[in-house]
């Protein structure tokens, strides 16, 4: 690819998604679902003006290090004030780890046509709930707390285990693990060393943040920061791949509760620069979207969506809460919003070369699928989210008046 056709690509794929927050600000219609139908605009599916498969392997790259930077945003804002939230976020995530994956298996199976291995896939990249979906959502309809929290902080816990789980299940359809036992070692060291790496990095880096005294200690902060993260996110995937995202929440986790660091200033620029990466990636995956892989489908494709969206999560979710301090109304809100963000296209994307590459059937058919998955819950839920939490009386305005 030229340097000519690389700058256009990416002054495109800005421009989109900057246009997209625009629209959103100016209008008060949902960002994410804007920056969704921008994507679709520039990409395969609208004008063909950006092909992300033309970045080649520097697309991994890319992606990887701007969703580190979203996660450790995500890391440094996660809350849990007081025992409902915390064993709402734990009980939500651990249920959802088994029943969601069993369930969405199956019905990627029966409805959708993949075969088991690849339904296996599928369930695994699709688990998460996407904070650089969530968070937006939230702040723009003014969620009224613990609602917020535990949505939030349900995508950080769930978004590094689902894109573990499911480079593990790929690895095991290649060939490049060996049974059930090696899936699960490889799950808890990625996962395990992922957060033990970020936790060092984290304290090394509030470490060295108490120490910049400086008139310009901001700015000073700002590229310390980004340099460890960076420098994390490099390690951890050289050592172990996908390990990078758990340790870039980790990290952010322990930067934000390090005491005798002015993290206001920081995190305000963290945002900014979280909010950035959200608005260049989402276009950008959302151009590799094709109808051709997408119509195929069927009803087949919509039909398992739909069950994920409304028997799957409902169903977790109430077993879940179960027992916990939630009125029905939240319960109700919980089970609905659910919507799949970057890391699952980006894991989507990625994994269909591989496969394709390894001459195996059906890769087309499992990316549609993903695809689908966030064309539907992106624009069903953040088109109907405000709405519902306004009828069920769950927005902050309404808890204050």
């Amino acid at each position: 690819m030229t340097p000519e056709r690389l700058g256009l690509l990416w002054g495109v794929t800005v421009f989109a998604g900057a246009g997209a927050r625009l629209l959103s600000a100016l209008t008060g219609f949902p960002g994410v679902v804007l920056l969704l139908l921008s994507g679709l605009l520039i990409g395969r599916s609208g004008l063909g003006l950006v092909e992300p498969l033309d970045l080649g392997q520097g697309l991994e790259t890319i992606v990887g290090l701007l969703v580190s930077l979203v996660l450790f945003d995500g890391g440094l804002n996660l809350r849990l004030p007081g025992d409902t939230i915390k064993a709402t976020v734990l009980r939500i995530s651990l249920i959802r780890l088994f029943i969601s994956l069993a369930a969405i298996l199956v019905a990627a199976h029966l409805l959708a046509g993949l075969a088991w291995n690849l339904a296996a896939v599928y369930s695994a990249i699709v688990l998460a709930t996407g904070p650089t979906v969530v968070t937006p959502l939230i702040q723009q309809i003014r969620l009224a707390p613990p609602l917020g929290d535990v949505l939030e902080a349900e995508g950080l816990v769930l978004e590094p285990v689902g894109a573990v789980l499911a480079l593990l299940l790929l690895e095991l359809l290649l060939g490049d693990l060996h049974g059930w036992k090696e899936l699960l070692l490889g799950l808890l060291a990625r996962l395990g060393g992922g957060v033990l790496i970020g936790i060092f990095a984290g304290w090394i880096l509030s470490e060295a943040l108490k120490r910049i005294k400086t008139d310009s200690a901001i700015g000073i902060r700002l590229q310390i920061t980004l340099g460890v993260l960076f420098l994390l996110y490099g390690i951890c995937e050289w050592i172990l791949p996908e390990s990078g995202l758990p340790a870039s929440v980790a990290a952010g986790f322990v930067v934000g509760r390090s005491p005798s660091i002015e993290v206001d200033q920081l995190d305000e620029l963290i945002r900014e620069l979280a909010q950035l990466a959200i608005t260049m990636l989402f276009p950008l995956l959302a151009a590799d979207v094709s109808w051709s892989e997408l119509s195929p489908l069927g009803w087949g494709g919509i039909s398992c969506v739909l069950v994920l969206m409304l028997v799957v999560r409902p169903l977790a979710v109430s077993l879940a809460t179960i027992g916990l301090p939630l009125d029905i109304k939240q319960r109700l809100f919980l089970g609905w919003l659910a919507p799949r963000g970057i890391v699952t296209a980006a894991v989507a994307s990625l994994f269909s070369i591989r496969l394709e590459q390894a001459g195996v059937l059906g890769a087309g058919r499992l990316q549609g699928l993903v695809f689908l998955t966030i064309l539907m819950t992106v624009g069903l839920q953040g088109l109907t989210a405000k709405l519902l939490a306004d009828k069920l009386g769950l927005l902050a305005e309404n808890k204050v008046g």
